[in-house]
């Protein structure tokens, strides 16, 4: 007689409080057999199967001889049996392309390079009833590429990955892993890897993605547009957010973010009137009233994980006041001189120098703190009012390349094919007892998202007006629409 799935050397976690007691004999045989052969044949490889191996092919020049793993990482608990949605590591997605769960690329050195392996879970399991039983089997959360098929689409050798970590602990020679993503695989290499060695291996994947091919450009202008189409759903329903709360707001973009992407690529800011000053608001749960700003800023990740990072600040009402114009229009000319120093060649900092010494003059012009304006700058003093970076790295992360070194990335030089943020702000807090009272409350930010091209630079997210008086009107015209 076979095993029933409670008679295997590791049965299949059940709920403590299931309505079933167990299963059948008859029960486990009737649901081995009668299904269709689904096996999925011929299958095209993914866009970016070509870029991919690519960037695998520059890994392996970078560490020759050394066994190279990259793991995709593991579900997250969110509550009890319930789990976050699965986001593959952003190393492990630039160099397969894939995105499934506890997925691990291993390089393995051989003479003149690596061989790839992509180590995967394989269908669920019908012998053992996995895939009915099994709280990840398939008849529970959707099928699982065979090995066969995953190796035509990524264009990559497959191998279960349940066999990777014994296969592991009894490797020899050098070994780098990227860590924080799956513990069992750190676990099998916890005597054969170094924090240093290891920290190396991310820093080189980090700096890779600096420079942007034109397949992930593409994905970037497809995360853009999305975004902007996102923006002109949220001018719509202004008043039903007046009417309930920032969540609307947030509710609004996430049906854009999910319809046409994978996802919104990090929380949405959607940030009315005092909340704007709070530079990562996120709670979103406030209220939204005419006459205020609302500063939102959000991004459409697309399906291969790219994503957009857009801010605007708008009038709620569709018009801004006097003092809401002149603070909007001290952070544009900013902007504008920030997107300006964004060229082959400057300096990574130069964009956000120029921001800030553009926003220190605005402020000493008003009286809100004693120049001159080297001064300011000297001792930083304007931060008090700009609170942050005027920009960042973007790309699979919204800020992309974090863990570059400094001397590659803020103390670097801009490239062409690089793709960055600029988004300078003034923020005027609500309890700020050194600004005029008509100032606080008042945040206002504009980030575009600018790629560095051979002759200078090219705002990815121009469909989104940023002159005040462009705003108001794209605000009216989208209303009426």
């Amino acid at each position: 007689m076979p095993e029933t799935p409670e008679e295997t050397e590791e049965p299949i976690k059940q709920r403590k409080n299931g309505l079933y007691p167990g299963v059948s004999d008859e029960l486990a045989e009737n649901m081995k057999t009668g299904w269709a052969d689904t096996e999925l044949h011929g299958l095209e490889p993914i866009a970016q199967a070509g870029h991919t191996a690519g960037r695998r092919a520059a890994l392996s020049a970078r560490f020759p001889g050394e066994r190279l793993v990259i793991p995709a990482g593991n579900l997250k608990t969110r509550s009890n049996d319930t789990e976050y949605a699965f986001r593959a590591s952003t190393e492990y997605a630039y160099l397969t392309g894939d995105q499934t769960q506890d997925g691990v690329l291993v390089l393995e050195p051989r003479d003149g390079g690596h061989d790839a392996t992509i180590y995967l879970l394989p269908r669920s399991n019908r012998e053992n009833g996995e895939f009915w039983l099994d709280g990840q089997g398939e008849l529970w959360v959707g099928r699982r590429h065979s090995l066969t098929e995953a190796e035509q689409l990524l264009k990559i050798p497959a191998k279960d990955v349940r066999e990777l970590a014994a296969a592991l602990k009894e490797a020899t020679g050098p070994v780098r892993n990227v860590r924080g993503h799956d513990a069992g695989i750190e676990a099998a290499l916890t005597d054969k890897v170094t924090a240093e060695r290891d920290e190396e291996l991310r820093v080189y994947l980090s700096e890779a993605r600096a420079v942007k091919d034109d397949f992930e450009i593409g994905e970037l202008q497809k995360a853009v547009d999305s975004t902007v189409r996102g923006f002109e759903d949220v001018v719509k329903i202004l008043d039903k957010a007046e009417a309930t709360s920032e969540r609307y707001i947030e509710g609004t973009f996430f049906l854009r973010a999910r319809v046409e992407g994978n996802d919104i690529g990090y929380g949405s800011i959607c940030a009315a009137g005092p909340h704007a000053t709070t530079l990562h608001w996120v709670r979103n749960d406030g209220d939204v009233r005419s006459g205020d700003l609302l500063l939102l800023d959000a991004g459409v990740e697309t399906h291969t994980l790219y994503t957009a990072d857009i801010t605007r600040t708008l009038p709620i009402n569709g018009t801004f006041n006097d003092l809401q114009r002149k603070i909007y229009d001290a952070v544009y000319e900013a902007q504008e001189a920030g997107i300006a120093a964004v060229k082959p060649g400057a300096k990574f900092r130069d964009f956000h120098d120029a921001s800030q010494r553009v926003l220190a003059e605005k402020l000493v012009e008003w009286g809100l703190v004693e120049g001159p304006v080297e001064k300011v700058l000297e001792l930083g003093l304007q931060r008090r009012w700009t609170l942050h970076g005027t920009g960042h790295m973007l790309g699979m992360d919204v800020h992309d390349c974090a863990a570059a070194r400094r001397e590659a990335y803020a103390d670097g030089t801009l490239e062409p094919g690089m793709c960055l943020t600029v988004e300078p702000g003034l923020y005027f807090q609500a309890d700020d007892l050194t600004v005029p009272e008509e100032y606080r409350g008042i945040g206002v930010r504009i980030e575009d998202d600018i790629l560095v091209t051979e002759d200078g630079n090219l705002n990815l997210s121009a469909g989104l007006p940023r002159r005040w008086d462009e705003v108001e009107a794209w605000m009216a015209r989208v209303k009426q629409a």
